[in-house]
């Protein structure tokens, strides 16, 4: 791997490289975090946080309870085996799939041990900056054509241990970038570097983008969100084979009202555990 010197914690500045060209440079090595075992509250709402990220404005919520299950069944499998790189997606767009992911490292970056890079790799319509009330300035983009060093890009966010890469510029060739050595080599180093780091990658909707099916095969696993109500059940299944079944972790079912009655009988009760 090439060097990535001070990535995290030392912010440098250098002129912008003109280049239509991917360059051929390997991700630099990442520093290591300061590492300390503690569990800070969360942020509130006027943190300036989307509504939508429940895990930090409602982390006492249904919504945010069901967040920490999704969170222990992928930090305790069955078989024991750890996912490093976790890919969300759907099969189209409005599924639902960055709310899950934001919600989900949120949740990862709030247990005791666990760290959490989340990586906008929807190159075509990025959400989860805005999830954050960051801008979309400058992200991924910008690292992948060699116009910034990942110094300049990753946010610590207001939530500790979550750090944040923005998607950046939307270029007129995201498969591509997606799919370059530099891409390739940037996952593996990231993934690499520490044992209780996770990756959460917002990549395209599977049957929208030809880039999610790139992404597929450089992550460990696979969230798959399925909006209720939303797509017939034959584009589902298309949407999780060309991803490949056989690394979902799991399928998130989106927007199910049924579940908060459900819930409702049983509201006393949380409260009283509570």
């Amino acid at each position: 791997m090439g060097t990535i010197s001070d990535a995290l914690e030392k912010h440098k500045k250098e002129k912008t490289i003109k280049t239509q060209m991917l360059p051929t440079r390997k991700p630099e090595n990442l520093e290591p975090d300061k590492r300390k075992v503690t569990t800070p509250p969360m942020p509130k709402i006027s943190e300036g946080f989307d509504p939508k990220l429940i895990v930090g404005v409602a982390p006492d919520s249904y919504d945010a309870e069901n967040f920490k299950i999704l969170r222990a069944r992928i930090v305790f499998p069955k078989d024991g085996n750890r996912p490093k790189t976790i890919m969300v997606t759907s099969a189209f767009p409005g599924e639902g799939k960055t709310f899950v992911a934001a919600n989900l490292a949120a949740s990862l970056a709030h247990g005791i041990d666990e760290y959490v890079l989340l990586i906008d790799c929807d190159l075509r319509r990025p959400a989860v900056h805005s999830m954050f009330g960051y801008s979309n300035r400058e992200g991924l983009q910008e690292y992948l054509t060699g116009k910034r060093q990942l110094s300049d890009l990753f946010i610590k966010t207001k939530i500790n241990k979550l750090s944040l890469l923005t998607a950046g510029n939307l270029p007129p060739n995201p498969s591509e970038l997606l799919s370059s050595e530099m891409m390739k080599n940037f996952l593996e180093e990231v993934k690499g570097r520490y044992e209780d780091r996770y990756i959460i990658i917002d990549s395209p909707p599977s049957q929208f983008a030809s880039e999610a099916n790139v992404l597929a095969k450089r992550v460990d696993g696979i969230i798959f969100v399925i909006m209720s109500g939303k797509s017939p059940r034959k584009e589902i299944l298309r949407g999780i084979e060309s991803v490949g079944k056989e690394k979902i972790l799991g399928i998130v079912f989106n927007g199910y009202s049924q579940t908060r009655k459900y819930y409702r009988k049983y509201d006393k009760a949380y409260k009283y555990y509570k």
